[in-house]
């Protein structure tokens, strides 16, 4: 088993520590917060797990080989780095870091000493992303045409970032996930708005070029008074439509769409009408994945699904879509060394 330690016991922290327990290669040993009562809180007055203000004590401990970082984004560098320095794998909360310059730092570090560095992208170990990735990569959906995503809801305006790095890395990292091998990120270009004159945007829309000639869209919104979760992945042969909020039926797979022809003798556009897939699912909460792959990376000694490098190719597309944002919505390439 290994010995892990959560670092946070905020909103997400709590999370972390219940899945962690669920996972039977991890034993979680400490809860580390600078609140130290809010750490009790959380494991419950009978819990063995010991509670800290101390990191310091808690990355001392050798036990302890790995920790998963639930605090504020602003820190993930100091607190990561301080981690993988001494010794232990890392799973830490998105984004990787505040800026691509400071996530490199971290991805350079955990690569010299043979550490696991993971990516908490709950999304990705969703049973509906991890089918979507299969029929992108087996061919099922055919070429990847376009990509359309909406993630708005009447969400928590945050003190230190907007919406964009708030919920855009959800859809970058599910692009990133399902996308084909040789099909990557070109270009982004963001537009925004802040009605609610909070000093930064509440409202953003995201398009992003890829290398195929397709485009990827994401809207993200604070201030819508309706909660929606979609996604449609476009091929040339299928199309799926991916709604998260309907238990039901949350993922279609569609024989329809538009078929071009190149024989001059004949019409050039026909329209495909066919049947409508719902493939069966299996249930389970998707942070037990997360818990899982990261577990099975370190006794593996292997790179997980949503390693350190995905994280930076995300905080590529961020940083391009800040300066996009900052541009008037102009096109700005993507770091190209991600790739």
């Amino acid at each position: 088993m290994v010995g892990v330690a959560v670092i946070g016991a905020g909103y997400w922290g709590p999370n972390l520590v219940r899945n962690i327990q669920a996972t039977p290669q991890l034993h979680l040993k400490t809860l580390c917060d600078l609140n130290v009562t809010r750490a009790q809180e959380v494991l419950g007055r009978y819990s063995t797990v010991r509670a800290s203000d101390s990191l310091s004590e808690t990355l001392a401990d050798p036990d302890i080989q790995a920790v998963a970082i639930a605090t504020p984004a602003a820190t993930h560098l100091e607190v990561a780095l301080a981690a993988i320095e001494a010794g232990k794998h890392v799973l830490v909360e998105k984004p990787l870091a505040s800026s691509y310059e400071d996530g490199l730092k971290l991805v350079n570090a955990a690569e010299e000493r043979g550490l696991v560095l993971m990516l908490d992208h709950t999304f990705c170990y969703t049973p509906v992303v991890q089918r979507l990735r299969r029929l992108v990569h087996d061919g099922e959906l055919g070429d990847i045409q376009y990509i359309d995503s909406v993630r708005i809801n009447l969400g928590l305006v945050q003190p230190d970032i907007d919406v964009l790095w708030d919920l855009a890395p959800h859809d970058l990292s599910i692009l990133d996930s399902i996308l084909p091998p040789g099909v990557t990120p070109v270009a982004v270009a963001a537009h925004g708005s802040d009605p609610m004159h909070t000093g930064r945007a509440c409202v953003a829309y995201i398009s992003v070029q890829l290398s195929n000639g397709s485009i990827a869209h994401a809207h993200v919104n604070w201030l819508s008074p309706t909660k929606i979760r979609t996604m449609i992945v476009g091929g040339s042969k299928h199309t799926a439509v991916w709604n998260d909020l309907d238990p039901t039926q949350p993922l279609a797979v569609y024989n329809r769409g538009v078929d071009w022809s190149e024989n001059p003798e004949a019409k050039r556009v026909s329209y495909r009408i066919g049947d409508m897939i719902a493939p069966a699912l299996p249930t389970g909460e998707a942070l037990r994945g997360v818990m899982a792959e990261f577990a099975a990376a370190i006794i593996e000694g292997r790179a997980p699904l949503t390693d350190g490098r995905s994280g930076l190719r995300v905080l590529a597309q961020l940083e391009a879509a800040s300066a996009s944002y900052a541009a008037g919505g102009t096109f700005v390439p993507v770091n190209g060394g991600t790739f």
